[in-house]
């Protein structure tokens, strides 16, 4: 499996990650986000949408579910599935038109979407330390394994 840890000792830290792993993300890649609230799922996810060239205001759709983004011929989808009461709710939504080949997706909460989300692909924990952040990026699947390898090379042994 392969794996990053990340330590981020700042907001600047964190973002610097964020705008490291969108420079390796390629479309159809599906992104489970995992922490408890204010561990910096939210944050990461709005650097990452805007290192991806989107230049407006990247909104936490924690209230609406899910924000699109649009950068060339590339979709972005941050989900925020806090909110949820049931996964049937997912349904209404139209959740499987998303995740296509095209697409990125972004999810928050990913555990209250089960069974109706799809696997993901990378799965980033975030857990807050005492002097920081510490993000783990495990790769699920060949497809995120690729990604992390990527990740790894960029980084230049900030993954250990």
């Amino acid at each position: 499996m392969t794996i990053c840890q990340y330590t981020s000792k700042s907001e600047s830290d964190s973002q610097y990650f964020a705008e490291r792993f969108a420079e390796i993300v390629e479309p159809g890649v599906v992104i489970y986000l995992n922490g408890d609230l204010g561990a910096g799922k939210t944050f990461f996810s709005r650097h990452f949408i805007q290192a991806l060239g989107f230049e407006g205001r990247v909104k936490s759709p924690t209230y609406t579910i899910v924000e699109p983004y649009e950068v060339g011929s590339v979709r972005i989808f941050h989900f925020d599935l806090y909110r949820l009461a049931d996964p049937e709710e997912l349904e209404y939504i139209g959740i499987r038109d998303y995740f296509s080949d095209d697409t990125i997706c972004l999810v928050e909460w990913s555990e209250k979407g089960v069974p109706l989300l799809p696997s993901a692909d990378i799965v980033i924990d975030f857990d807050i330390i005492i002097d920081g952040r510490q993000v783990t990026a495990k790769a699920v699947t060949n497809k995120g394994a690729h990604e992390l390898t990527k990740l790894n090379s960029l980084l230049q042994g900030s993954c250990s």
